[in-house]
């Protein structure tokens, strides 16, 4: 296998932890990483990756003047190497991998509108979530308005203010709904429609 060389050879590192979660060998990048080192085993943030410049003291795999040891480079070569030594990802958060491998509960579909992201149409079966800078009521319908529920909405702790409307897996009616703006106790004075695909 060759080992193209990169201005920043952590990056190897980084990718030595990605095969060796995919199943292969992280032993190439262990010893393209060795193979930049100094004479004294520091390991340089970058090395030079294009054609010799000796005058310059610019040499292919060779450092580049940059921070040198980089703490960072050694300590992924260190985690690399212990990874190496026990078949898998030592520092891997198993909830987190899970979530993004699909192993743990289904991640919840949300399409957000907002003043100023007023999107046309939800998929159904996703979540609606309606949502603005300011604390308000939500008056919302999906029967083009032979009934209407309201809902307060919930503030976050970044100033954001919002409520979730479910739609059906099946799809069907569109949404229909306005705001009262709790603040200033006025209603906003017109309808925003979000059809369900």
């Amino acid at each position: 296998m060759t080992t193209r060389l990169l201005g920043e050879p952590f990056e190897l590192l980084e990718r030595g932890h990605y095969e060796l979660a995919a199943g292969r060998d992280p032993v190439p990048y262990i010893r393209a990483m060795e193979g930049f080192a100094s004479g004294t085993g520091m390991l340089p943030e970058q090395v030079w990756d294009a054609a010799a410049l000796p005058a310059h003291y610019l040499l292919p795999g060779g450092p580049t003047g940059a921070a040198m040891p980089l703490m960072w480079a050694h300590a992924e070569y260190i985690k690399l190497l212990r990874s190496a030594s026990d078949g898998r990802v030592f520092d891997r958060v198993p909830v987190v991998a899970d979530r993004y491998l699909g192993h743990g509960a289904p991640r919840r579909r949300i399409e957000v509108w907002k003043p100023n992201r007023r999107v046309p149409a939800v998929r159904a079966g996703a979540t609606l979530r309606i949502q603005a800078d300011a604390p308000f009521r939500l008056r919302w319908t999906d029967d083009a308005w032979a009934h209407a529920a309201d809902a307060r909405s919930i503030p976050t702790g970044l100033g954001v203010e919002y409520v979730d409307l479910e739609t059906t897996g099946a799809g069907g009616a569109p949404f229909h709904f306005t705001f009262f703006w709790l603040d200033g106790q006025r209603w906003e004075g017109r309808d925003y429609t979000v059809e369900v695909t």
